[in-house]
């Protein structure tokens, strides 16, 4: 039987990735003493490893294909392939910033204000070209964990670390001052193993449910009933991804009338709704919308 050897990412995306490939209709259950969870579907063989060695394993072809972010595909320089861009994270579905921070105090205002100085970061080798492009020459030296604090510690002059809001930056009384790239979640995949015909099918299945999951994390649908001459100015109210089906009810004075429309606009719509003479008005949650 055809096998699709699938890897997931370990540390703060591996809840989110499960979650949303429960959403997507594969059931994956972890062991915590075993790197090799079980799933639901006897076509993929799924084993977990750090995000930062993800693309690693896959350009050696251990694993065919697998989820790892474009921040340590770059930082490796891996040789494969990049099938898809999939934009989620632990927090939110917001695209992660690596960022270039100092001390708040520090008198560094510029790149060129830390020339000769240390950097601390676990991106070592995109933080050197980094600045190797700029022609300014620092010393960049590993983190390995807890960077925010080096700079409070004397460690550091800067570091480069990565965040989604800058809360965490700013709570070490660090000043953000420069982003240096935007990354996010990646499906990559191993070149010999995307051209065989059936590995790169399965890969295709895989990412349309998980981009569809992941549209519908901020989609919900809505359900009404509303007389027939409301239909269009409530139609008029509704933001919807195509026309909302509308269908007779027993009573013909009234329809049944139903939509899909993003979660942030709910909690002001429903009460326009209900203005415009809708009633019985049901919302419910999405798995996927593809």
């Amino acid at each position: 039987m055809n096998k699709l050897k699938f890897g997931i990412p370990k540390g703060s995306l591996q809840n989110a990735t499960i979650h949303l490939f429960e959403k997507s209709g594969w059931k994956i259950t972890v062991n915590e003493r075993s790197y090799f969870p079980d799933i639901n579907d006897d076509a993929i063989e799924l084993s977990i490893c750090r995000a930062q060695e993800m693309s690693r394993y896959v350009e050696s072809g251990t694993i065919d294909a697998g989820l790892t972010g474009k921040d340590w595909t770059e930082e490796n320089e891996s040789d494969v392939l990049v099938v898809d861009d999939l934009i989620y994270s632990k927090v939110s579905q917001n695209p992660a910033r690596w960022v270039l921070a100092v001390g708040a105090d520090s008198p560094a205002r510029s790149l060129e204000d830390l020339r000769g100085k240390k950097i601390a970061t676990e991106l070592v080798n995109f933080t050197k070209k980094y600045f190797r492009e700029q022609n300014i020459d620092v010393k960049v030296e590993f983190s390995w964990g807890a960077t925010e604090a080096k700079v409070v510690a004397g460690l550091a002059d800067a570091i480069v670390e990565v965040t989604e809001t800058g809360s965490t930056i700013r709570a070490h009384g660090l000043r953000i001052l420069r982003d240096l790239m935007q990354t996010n979640t990646q499906l990559i995949a191993n070149r010999n193993s995307y051209k065989d015909p059936w590995k790169r099918e399965k890969i295709g299945q895989i990412i349309l449910l998980l981009k569809g999951a992941l549209k519908a994390e901020n989609m919900v649908g809505l359900k009404m009933n509303l007389p027939q001459e409301k239909i269009e100015e409530i139609i008029g109210l509704l933001p919807s991804l195509n026309a909302p089906t509308v269908a007779g009810l027993y009573n013909a004075k009234w329809v049944s009338l139903e939509v899909v429309v993003e979660k942030k606009q709910v909690r002001d719509l429903i009460p326009r709704l209900i203005q415009a003479g809708a009633q019985g008005i049901i919302e419910y949650s999405l798995n996927k919308v593809i």
